[in-house]
């Protein structure tokens, strides 16, 4: 990264199709490194809509562990993509796209701000499109059955053998891609190389990272969640969502189960959501430095004192190496 805490990567493309389609500013980045900040700022300075590109909050009641912006810090911005989803509900990438573009569409692109580090979600809406396949519910039921008590490592080492380019995925992707895979006999990554459908827009993204600072970012924060409540949010949670919903496959959410259900230790689980929640963080960094080449993407460091400069900048459509 330059002394100024910003690399600036222009790679516009020159051809008809792609400067056709309307601009699309994303903020995205890992988890926990301030990319809300960043979006509330401008959001307030330019009376923009925020459309949130989160898997984990668009679920309702998965408040405090999903780290979803507390009503008051989100005063007067409207939002959109929080709190769609029951818990039991399994949103695909698709889906979610598909949800975006209508809400792109009401607030206009000009005024749209996608902010999220799901990358599948963004990839879903800026790139081309993939279908996936309808699975019966009740042979789906019973496969999740014995997946859900697999490691996250378990499941990459099934998916290597099942369908290998998706094998770097997230616990939720890999579930759906072995799902897919065994029911359908088909690999996923297959059914969506058949399937793909031109994107609408083209992107602009600004890449939230605070560095080696991340890992003592995410401390912080899950300090602060466990300071927030996030463990009696759990067990009210446990009285009334079933122990299969997809919303608890968030980081943190089964350790903090344990501890309610005095399998764990408080200091045991902070330590085990760390682990998740770091690891998590560098899936997200590795996706997003090899799926952004080719766009336009701009790093800023969120502790930077000119980082408000920056991210205006950016806003505006300048450039800066």
């Amino acid at each position: 990264m330059s002394s100024s805490g910003v690399l600036d990567v222009a790679n516009r493309s020159s051809s008809e199709g792609v400067s056709s389609r309307p601009l699309l500013r994303v903020i995205c980045g890992p988890t926990g490194a301030g990319k809300t900040a960043l979006a509330h700022q401008l959001a307030r300075q330019h009376a923009l809509h925020i459309i949130s590109a989160d898997s984990r909050q668009i679920y309702c009641e998965f408040d405090i562990g999903t780290a979803k912006p507390p009503v008051a810090e989100r005063a007067g911005i409207d939002y959109r993509g929080l709190d769609v989803a029951v818990p039991s509900a399994r949103w695909s990438a698709a889906r979610w796209a598909r949800d975006a573009e209508e809400w792109i569409a009401e607030c206009g692109p000009q005024r749209a701000l996608v902010v999220g580090g799901t990358g599948l979600y963004l990839k879903a809406l800026t790139a081309p499109l993939h279908e996936s396949p309808e699975l019966d519910p009740a042979q789906r039921a019973e496969l999740n059955a014995q997946l859900q008590p697999l490691s996250i490592q378990e499941l990459r080492h099934l998916c290597a053998e099942l369908d290998p380019p998706r094998a770097h995925l997230g616990r939720t992707q890999l579930l759906r891609s072995i799902e897919t895979a065994r029911l359908t006999g088909r690999p996923l990554s297959a059914w969506h190389a058949e399937s793909a459908r031109p994107a609408r827009f083209q992107a602009r993204w600004l890449v939230a990272d605070p560095g080696a600072n991340l890992s003592d970012r995410i401390a912080e924060r899950v300090d602060a969640m466990l300071a927030a409540g996030w463990l009696d949010e759990v067990r009210a949670l446990m009285t009334r969502v079933p122990a299969d919903a997809a919303a608890w496959q968030g980081c943190g959410y089964r350790a903090l189960r344990d501890v309610a259900e005095g399998r764990s230790s408080l200091a045991a689980a902070r330590e085990t959501i760390l682990i998740e929640t770091r690891q998590y963080a560098k899936r997200q960094r590795t996706w997003f430095r090899h799926q952004l080449a080719g766009s336009d993407v701009t790093i800023v460091d969120p502790r930077d004192p000119d980082v408000h400069d920056l991210v205006e900048h950016w806003w505006s459509g300048g450039t800066q190496s």
